[in-house]
């Protein structure tokens, strides 16, 4: 990955708080908890989601950064999503979301060339460096506003 990359990445990164912000604004309690099938997730709880997925990138990022070749454990989204209350207000969620993915595009902008070549080994998927989490975690915040579009309406 090169610089140009990185930087269009990490932009695509950035954005995706105002895409789940726009996803969500102005969305009554009926929109928030419409499932549109029986076993997907409604647009609340994609929401609190997103917190708990970016808290837990938060802490890759950070152990593929400051640990030697890190082991970056996987967990049960949807384990999560039954024990974790995600019938609750969205808006403390939201703001978690916004907050750490601003803290992580600051980190991100101050890598070295060495620090974006940091890898460990994620539990189920295997080599996993800083680049793929950029990769994955750039798309995250977009794909899921989607879904809460999609949520909402239900489709």
């Amino acid at each position: 990955m090169d610089a140009t990359e990185r930087r269009t990445l990490i932009d695509r990164y950035r954005l995706g708080i105002n895409e789940v912000d726009d996803a969500v604004r102005g969305a009554p309690a009926e929109e928030l908890d419409r499932r549109p099938a029986p076993n997907e997730w409604s647009a609340r709880e994609v929401a609190h989601h997103l917190a708990d997925s970016e808290t837990m990138s938060t802490v890759r990022l950070r152990r593929l950064i400051a640990e030697h070749e890190p082991v970056i454990q996987a967990y049960d989204e949807a384990e999560f999503a039954r024990r974790l209350h995600y019938e609750r207000p969205i808006e403390t969620s939201l703001a978690v979301f916004a907050a750490v993915r601003s803290s992580n595009v600051q980190l991100l902008e101050t890598l070295s060339d060495d620090e974006w070549q940091r890898t460990g080994t994620h539990s189920d998927d295997g080599p996993y460096s800083v680049e793929t989490w950029l990769r994955i975690y750039a798309a995250h915040g977009h794909d899921h506003a989607e879904q809460i579009r999609r949520a909402r309406t239900g489709r």
